[in-house]
């Protein structure tokens, strides 16, 4: 019995994710294959047909070595892609082409924070290969649609430096928000444009000797990814406490269950029977052409975010958030270089524009406030035409139908009432319709102006200047309090 000992998790990570590539890895067929109808973006290549010859795709050749680079890897001189072995539908012709022994990138790192530390995930290689055929399951038998088969397919495998399942979370966000910047894939995990698996085992706090791991598959959210781990890290540790053995097995995550389950042996490297593809001629990768991508590639988010905190005056949160997006942090820029202060554009777009797109589950491309139409909504408010919660309720009509902000202002009255005239006349009529807090002020309860002042504002829907409202309050109060004194 090991009951009480502690365990330390020993995670590492490996992601699938499908390259924006206009065409599949080894053939002309289209990879833009979502929606289309099943076995329509097909060929005698990608459905594994006697005698066909693979061709290879350099754009996804350029797409992982941008990756490697951004993930600060070793780019190799040579590349040799290798055929992996194994009987299964989803690869008629019985091995998948992939790479083994010599991969594009080596010996990268991504740094990343949970739990507010900031922790270094090695990044053992990044490597290219093609995707599967689609099985679908029914009843007794299964259909096939083989329009996923060949489409490039990135593999992105770590080292086991991951400690807990938020760490792993974080590692998948930061590689997602990596990928999106460098616009070689969606990272989009519900639509399977990215996959990953975890492999986590335990041993005994202090120790340097690892345990058995055990690969967590169906992992196809941040969420998931982070209570499968939780859930394994508990199974582990009771079998371990209870005397018993780890089995080296792949498990699934059953999201409705909430646990994991077993669904076959794990199988070793030597299973696979790797050796070189014979149909395609290593990769000669020169150092010309290494530098050539290295100078296309853009700000990454690091960067960028420090370049927010030191040019823009930005917090440290503030900062991380609006790069985590490429298209946010260009919003951002547009809106600052269209006039508006940053700190106020961070505000406005990282607390009211974040939550309406929350509400209505659209990305910021998706938007219809152009960053023109923000900054011309907040000198609305700066000019003082009308208050902070009209503006908030102009932003959300803007928000779905995408009219100007002064048209929405001027066609629904929004305007802040700062005519004294007018303003006066609504005070007095505030007082009317209140006479004991009225009474109250005027017997010396000088407390009791707040609440008048809120009636005015509820009068005015919000539109009345407060500064006035309260000014305008005092003088016909104090008028009363004469008159009340005078015989």
């Amino acid at each position: 019995m090991n009951e009480g000992r502690d365990y330390q998790p020993i995670i590492g990570m490996e992601v699938h994710a499908q390259l924006l590539t206009q065409s599949k890895m080894f053939c002309g067929c289209s990879a833009d294959y979502a929606g289309a109808p099943p076995n329509t973006h097909t060929c005698p290549v990608c459905t594994g047909m006697p005698g066909v010859l693979p061709t290879i795709n350099q754009r996804a050749v350029e797409q992982v070595i941008m990756t490697g680079l951004a993930l600060h890897c070793d780019i190799a001189e040579t590349a040799v892609f290798a055929r992996k072995n194994y009987n299964y539908p989803d690869l008629p012709k019985n091995y998948q082409i992939s790479m083994y022994e010599l991969p594009l990138c080596i010996n990268g790192w991504l740094d990343v924070e949970a739990d507010g530390v900031r922790q270094r995930i090695r990044i053992r290689r990044v490597h290219l290969e093609e995707d599967t055929a689609k099985l679908t399951h029914v009843d007794s038998y299964s259909l096939i649609d083989f329009n996923r088969s060949g489409v490039p397919l990135m593999e992105i495998v770590s080292e086991p430096d991951i400690r807990t399942p938020e760490e792993a979370r974080q590692y998948l966000i930061a590689l997602r928000t990596i990928l999106r910047y460098l616009g070689v894939s969606t990272g989009d995990m519900e639509k399977g444009a990215m996959r990953c698996e975890a492999n986590i085992s335990l041993r005994p706090a202090g120790s340097d000797t690892l345990g058995v791991k055990v690969e967590v598959k169906n992992l196809n959210s941040f969420r998931s990814v982070k209570l499968a781990l939780e859930y394994e890290i508990q199974r582990q540790r009771r079998v371990l406490e209870a005397g018993g053995r780890i089995e080296q097995v792949t498990m699934g995550w059953d999201e409705s269950a909430g646990r994991t389950v077993v669904q076959r042996s794990k199988e070793y490297a030597d299973d696979y029977r790797y050796f070189p593809e014979p149909d395609l001629p290593p990769l000669l990768i020169s150092r010309e052409w290494v530098e050539k991508i290295t100078a296309q590639l853009p700000e990454l988010p690091e960067a960028k975010a420090q370049r927010f905190r030191e040019q823009h005056g930005l917090s440290e949160y503030d900062a991380q958030l609006l790069a985590a997006d490429g298209a946010v942090a260009d919003y951002f820029e547009a809106t600052v270089a269209a006039g508006l202060d940053s700190k106020e554009a961070a505000n406005w777009i990282t607390s009211e524009l974040f939550g309406l797109m929350r509400e209505a589950n659209l990305s910021i491309e998706e938007v219809k406030v152009r960053p023109q139409g923000l900054v011309e909504l907040v000198g609305l408010l700066q000019k003082g035409t009308i208050n902070r919660p009209t503006a908030k309720e102009v932003l959300a009509t803007m928000f779905q139908t995408g009219r100007a902000a002064a048209q929405i202002v001027e066609e629904r009255g929004l305007a802040r009432i700062g005519d004294e005239d007018q303003l006066s006349r609504i005070v007095a009529g505030v007082l009317q319709e209140n006479p004991r807090p009225v009474q109250e002020y005027l017997d010396g309860k000088e407390a009791v102006l707040r609440f008048l002042i809120g009636q005015v504002m509820r009068a005015t829907r919000g539109q009345a200047d407060p500064q006035l409202a309260a000014q305008l309050l005092q003088e016909q109060l104090t008028t009363m309090k004469m008159q009340e004194r005078t015989p």
